[in-house]
């Protein structure tokens, strides 16, 4: 049996879970989804279940590759990017190998690279792979393009690899993204899931040169993106165009949640995407308890090792004057 078995990771949105032992409704907060998602014209299809999907995915990687002008064989997929994540780790790290991880940031570029055998540095020379998440989980903070590309000339120097992970950025600014890019040292993910508002389909994408794509794909286990979410997939990216509407009207409502914190005396960093980090005057298990209790979901980041502050998604202008009205009775 294996010795050392990292533990497994803490996530929000966890509101089907809660659901499912508490009374009345929630407000999920702790998961950053679109609230203005794209309508998509699909219905699932019965008989697309009675074969294997495509397991090279031939058509989805073309539906991809036609929105970003890239090759099919620059494209991997895989059910949410958490496996995409830990497919690129097992693909180019070897035991003993450093992953530069500067928290706090998502926790699961730690665990693929020690589920990998790497050991996780904050220090990037000599790193194997380095993980940049732009914009950044939890803290929202956007790195320019121009940030972006200097990392990598950095990173490509030392001979590792820059992990990319854009999984927001379509929710922030899609113009600081290096997703067109092809570079022999870079690994961009992406996931449509986030932008879509449907997690529950499960489907990351990730774009490298077709020699890394090939290792990824290799790692990958067959078939794990399933027929429904491959058809969903195809059809969202048709209307990827539809995301602009959504981050002009995320914009409105982040400033207007912003002003609200504010005036309820609560610090926050400065936000860039569809959820705001903000430190609150206690502990922030107990705050989102109180909230919980008003039927208030939030993300406690305890596990990014910030025990006093909480994230919150940005959603419609009635849910988040709810979420106000909440943290001002559970503040005062």
């Amino acid at each position: 049996m294996r010795e050392n078995l990292p533990e497994r990771m803490e996530h929000g949105g966890r509101v089907r879970w809660h659901r499912t032992r508490e009374r009345g409704e929630l407000i999920d907060f702790s998961a950053n989804v679109n609230p203005y998602p794209p309508d998509i014209p699909w219905t699932p299809d019965p008989s697309v279940l009675k074969d294997y999907p495509d397991d090279r995915y031939e058509a989805l990687k073309e539906a991809i590759g036609s929105t970003f002008g890239r090759d099919a064989a620059e494209i991997t997929v895989g059910n949410g990017s958490v496996e995409l994540i830990r497919a690129f780790c097992s693909a180019v790290l070897d035991d003993g190998d450093a992953a530069c991880i500067r928290p706090p940031t998502f926790a699961e570029y730690e665990m693929a690279a020690r589920l990998a055998g790497a050991r996780c540095t904050a220090d990037e020379s000599g790193a194997a792979v380095r993980f940049l998440c732009n914009p950044n989980n939890p803290t929202g903070r956007l790195c320019t393009r121009p940030e972006v590309l200097g990392l990598l000339a950095e990173t490509a120097e030392g001979g590792g690899y820059l992990f990319v992970d854009e999984a927001f950025i379509e929710l922030a600014d899609p113009r600081e993204s290096v997703v067109v890019l092809s570079h022999e040292n870079l690994f961009v993910l992406r996931s449509l899931t986030k932008s879509f508002t449907v997690p529950g389909i499960r489907f990351g994408y990730g774009f490298g040169t077709p020699e890394l794509i090939e290792r990824v794909e290799t790692v990958r286990l067959p078939w794990t993106v399933n027929a429904f979410a491959e058809a969903f997939a195809i059809e969202a990216f048709r209307h990827y165009g539809d995301l602009e509407r959504s981050r002009e009207r995320i914009a409105r409502e982040r400033e207007w949640l912003c002003g609200r914190l504010k005036g309820l005396g609560l610090a926050y960093e400065p936000p860039s995407a569809n959820y705001i980090l903000m430190e609150v005057p206690m502990e922030a298990a107990r705050l989102a308890g109180r909230l919980f209790s008003r039927g208030i979901l939030v993300r406690d980041c305890r596990s990014f090792g910030l025990p006093r502050h909480i994230r919150v998604a940005v959603r419609t202008r009635e849910e988040n004057r709810q979420l106000v009205e909440a943290l001002e009775a559970c503040l005062s």
